[in-house]
Order: C-alpha cells, then sequence, then structure tokens
C-alpha cells in the first residue's frame, strides 16, 4: 500500500513539533522534542565542505568524504585527518564529486573501502565505484581499483545517485541517477542510467541478479530517477531506498530484482516548470513506492534504527532531508510504512546522510560549505 503525506503530516501528528534551542544550552547543542522524549543534537565535527557519506571504522572513528574530493578521518573527539591520499580525480562540479563511503564487510581482516564517485572521462562522466585498501596509519588508500563505471557517459552535473550498500550476500548494491538530462533512459534496461545496479566487491555482476533478455548484466532494478538514500531491512534484508522526485513524488520503495520503478512513465510529482511528467501515477507492469512525499522534501541518507537507545524506535526508517531541512522518521511493519514523524524542524541544517553510530545514536551529516557531523542523542 502506497502511503502519502504533504507538508503539515497526517501520522504521527503529535509529533511533528516546531523546535527550539534550550535557553542557557552550548551554541554546538541544539534540544529538539520528539515521540521519543527530548533530543539532544550536539556537533562532533566542523569544517567540513559538503560531506556526503560517513562510515564508522571498528575503533569508532569516522570515515567521511568530502564532495570536493576529499576523504578524511574524524577522530572521536571532532579532530579532522588530513586527506587521505589514493583517492581518484573527480568531477566536483553541480551535484557531483566524492559521494558515499561503505567498509568491506571483512574490513577488520582486508581493510577495504568502497566509494563513489562522479568521474571525469572522455566526452562526459558518470558515476563510479572504487575500492582500496586503507593503511594502518588511515593515511592513505592503497591498490586503488574502478570496479565499476555507470554506462554511458553523460556530460552533466546533476542526479549521480549514489549510496553503497552491501547485502547479506555480500553482494554490493549501488544507486545511480537518470543525470537528469536522460531521464527517459531510465526504461532502457540495458545500460545504467536511472538504475540500482548490483555487483561483485570485485567488480562484475553476481550469478543471481535478474540477467533478463535485453539487461546490463549489472541492473537489478530500472525506473529510478535519483537515488540518495538506501538501507537494508534489519529483519529480512530486503533493500529500501529513498528517491529524489521533481516538484513532489520523492518515494520509499524496495526494488525488487527484475521490476520496474516507473521514473519518468509514472509519478506522483510534476516537472519545476509545472508540466506533467508521463502518463500519470499507475500502471500495470510498474511498481508503485511504499510512500511518497508530495510536496518534496529532497531525501538524502538513510539508516534503520536497530540500537538499544530508543526502543520503540528500532525498525524506524531515518531519511534526511536536503530542502526539508530536517530528520524524518518512517515506522515500518513488515514492508510497510505505517506513519511519519518529523524530526528536528528548526534544525536549520540539509541533512545529506544518517548513520547509527556503535553507541547507539543517530549521526547526521549537515551539506554546507561548513558542513558538520552532528550526533542526535536523547536528553539525560
Amino acid at each position: 500500500m502506497t502511503m502519502r503525506f504533504g507538508s503539515v503530516g497526517r501520522a504521527f501528528a503529535a509529533g511533528i513539533f516546531v523546535a527550539a534551542i534550550a535557553a542557557g544550552a552550548a551554541a554546538a547543542q541544539q534540544r529538539f522534542p520528539s515521540s521519543a522524549g527530548e533530543l539532544i543534537v550536539e556537533t562532533v565535527a566542523s569544517g567540513l565542505e559538503n560531506p556526503w557519506g560517513l562510515a564508522f571504522l571498528p575503533d569508532g572513528r569516522m570515515l567521511v568524504t568530502e564532495r570536493p574530493g576529499r576523504l578524511r578521518i574524524v577522530g572521536t573527539d571532532g579532530t579532522l585527518s588530513r586527506p587521505i591520499t589514493g583517492v581518484p580525480s573527480v568531477m566536483a562540479r553541480g551535484q557531483g564529486g566524492l559521494l558515499d563511503v561503505a567498509l568491506d564487510p571483512a574490513f577488520a581482516e582486508n581493510r577495504l573501502v568502497y566509494f563513489s564517485f562522479a568521474e571525469p572521462r572522455s566526452g562526459g562522466n558518470g558515476t563510479s565505484v572504487g575500492r582500496g585498501r586503507l593503511n594502518e596509519q588511515g593515511t592513505a588508500l592503497a591498490n586503488v581499483e574502478v570496479i565499476f563505471r555507470q554506462m554511458p557517459s553523460i556530460a552533466s552535473n546533476m542526479h549521480f545517485g549514489s549510496r553503497l550498500v552491501f547485502d547479506r550476500t555480500g553482494a554490493l548494491f549501488v544507486t545511480v541517477g537518470d543525470r537528469y538530462s536522460q531521464r527517459e533512459q531510465a526504461q532502457n534496461p540495458a545500460n545504467h542510467i536511472g538504475k540500482v545496479i548490483r555487483i561483485r566487491p570485485e567488480g562484475g555482476a553476481p550469478a543471481d541478479n535478474p540477467k533478463k533478455q535485453g539487461w546490463a548484466p549489472e541492473v537489478w532494478s530500472i525506473g529510478h530517477r535519483n537515488v540518495q538514500g538506501a538501507a537494508l531491512h534489519p529483519q529480512s534484508g530486503q533493500l529500501w531506498t529513498a528517491e529524489h522526485g521533481a516538484r513532489g513524488g520523492d518515494e520509499i520503495n524496495t526494488p525488487k530484482a527484475g521490476l520496474n520503478y516507473g521514473w519518468p512513465v509514472i509519478t506522483y510529482g510534476i516537472d519545476y516548470s509545472g508540466a506533467k511528467i508521463g502518463e500519470g501515477t499507475a500502471k500495470p507492469g510498474m511498481e508503485q513506492p511504499l510512500f511518497y512525499w508530495d510536496p518534496s522534501i529532497a531525501p538524502s541518507g538513510a539508516a534503520f534504527y536497530t540500537g538499544p537507545v530508543w526502543p520503540a524506535w528500532r525498525n524506524s526508517l531515518f531519511v534526511g532531508a536536503l530542502a526539508g531541512q530536517m530528520l524524518v522518521r518512517l515506522s515500518t511493519q513488515g514492508e510497510a510504512v505505517t506513519g511519519e514523524e518529523r524530526l528536528l524542524t528548526n534544525i536549520g541544517e540539509r541533512i545529506r546522510d544518517v548513520v547509527q553510530g556503535p553507541d547507539g545514536f543517530l549521526y547526521l551529516l549537515s551539506d554546507d560549505a561548513n558542513g558538520k557531523v552532528l550526533r542526535v542523542r536523547p536528553a539525560r
């Protein structure tokens, strides 16, 4: 069942509050009400230029990407390392640059780090995925190789995706955008435009990918616009995604092998000009979203909550909002969204990524020239 909530929300209405900074609170700490009690948002680190992706190292430090092309380690005390060497050149224009980062499931043994980036190429650019081995000092990536390239290359600064999520078999999901100017190609399964991709850690298609006639072997699902949030459901292991619409029509989907998610034939949004897009909101053979937003919130970054800090929020999907400048909690039951709660609505930050930390708190990246790592915890 598809659920829709407009700008005022309908489910969890009591949880949608106007946030305020508590009297006497430190400048780096804000207080916000929520359905699980008061939330404290504190700045862990600042001085990051448009941070995009975050991954926790086993020792509690964080790997953070900066869109201009830098990868840094953020210490537990908030200190920023010098940029890690070995990152390839990126096309840092428009929405392009160094994007997501993920650790190999066996990182403790192999120290492999995966990252997505807008790769400059002859005649254009595209979303690529690289991997390299992080040295023990945390200063360099060695043996860096590109394991996936979105094809064809397009001369565009828009809609690169891109999130990286390992599934429970060890395969890697990669979300890639429709490049904005190529949206009709999201329906062409022979290329990588507007798709969810699934590859082996060393590159190439896993044997259990759809491999339907006319489909590129790396393609998992088609008909996507610009997926910038992705996470595995903690119980089912199913991939859930948060996808940008145009004006309206931001979507939550659960992309499954060989299925078509409709863009740009069906959508709940309209074009930026106000013109209609496609044929309507439904068509046989095309999947409906589990949930959509109208007006858009511009979702980016997603994480399921599994920790002990907020037991009532377990299995909720948290989604960052860029234009909406807030954190959204979606309650779930099986493969259904059962409600929405809008949090941190007066935070004044574009939330680019959401990650659950090893301490059970939520960590956010703010997309700004002076971007921050923010920690969300309960008031004590």
